[in-house]
């Protein structure tokens, strides 16, 4: 099983990275939410963590506001 981390801005959808354990995923997760850049960029909209086995399911969502 394969675990993705994605973020989402105005321009799309981009991968940060795919992960073998949802614990790693989940450490990256969390830090891209605390991360004071993508907290005052303003153009990353959210952050979401999916697992990739067979059809794509989100797991988490964070929104930046």
């Amino acid at each position: 099983m394969t675990y993705a981390v994605n973020t989402h801005d105005s321009w799309g959808i981009l991968q940060v990275g795919n992960y073998q354990s949802l614990e790693e995923a989940k450490q990256v997760f969390a830090s891209i939410c605390e991360d004071p850049w993508y907290k005052s960029d303003g153009t990353v909209k959210g952050v979401e963590l999916v697992d990739n086995a067979g059809a794509s399911q989100r797991l988490e969502w964070f929104a930046f506001r």
